[in-house]
């Protein structure tokens, strides 16, 4: 996409709210890896996602500077919960502090620690939706782990799923996040257990549905 066309995309969409506007400005400011930011266009996707689905328990993995969950949490019914699980304990006092900033901040319980570790103490009850933005070597874990655990009818959303256009370029198949993000659209794409599609926006964002 060219820098026009991605500018015309963003004056024809809603705007970027005053406190995501905000948050994208100290990303740039005082984190390293900006990029890994979702930004207006992913974050009013999935705003919209969210209140199409209307989930009511939602889980996140990897919530870096609480873009996402940010926006997630806009698009929640007030009775509904996000959970989100980061894993770098010093990225925990500046989410937070942008969480208490948010009107929708009450909405979401952070956590701070391993995916894996913390998953199974959120209880049984199955989730709704869930977001996948965390370390590309585990997705494939993270979806045998989640699916089970997803309700029927109820969707996964995955990032980051065309990595940069790399999982078609076979120099880059001996980097592990490559080999991971591959693996798992290899294992998507064969699962007869969901519907599936590639959107792609940005990076690569796949939306997979659990069937009935």
């Amino acid at each position: 996409m060219t820098p026009e066309l991605e500018d015309y995309i963003l004056d024809h969409i809603d705007p970027e709210p005053d406190n995501l506007k905000k948050l994208a400005r100290d990303v740039n400011v005082y984190l390293l890896y900006p990029r890994m930011c979702s930004g207006h266009l992913q974050g009013r996707i999935l705003k919209m996602l969210t209140t199409m689905i209307a989930p009511r328990r939602v889980l996140e993995l990897g919530t870096y500077a609480g873009y996402s969950a940010l926006s997630i949490a806009e698009g929640l019914r007030d009775d509904a919960r996000l959970h989100t699980i980061e894993i770098d304990d010093e990225m925990e006092d500046f989410i937070r502090q942008r969480f208490n900033e948010s009107p929708y901040g009450h909405r979401i319980t952070l956590h701070i620690g391993n995916a894996v570790d913390i998953i199974p103490s959120l209880g049984d009850e199955p989730w709704d939706m869930i977001f996948i933005d965390a370390n590309k070597r585990s997705y494939v874990d993270y979806y045998r782990m989640l699916l089970p655990r997803l309700r029927p009818g109820g969707y996964i959303l995955a990032d980051n799923t065309l990595w940069d256009g790399k999982v078609t370029d076979p120099q880059h198949n001996h980097d592990a996040q490559t080999r991971g993000i591959m693996e798992f659209n290899d294992l998507i794409a064969s699962d007869p257990a969901v519907e599936r599609v590639i959107l792609p926006l940005r990076d690569g964002l796949t939306i997979i549905r659990k069937k009935q």
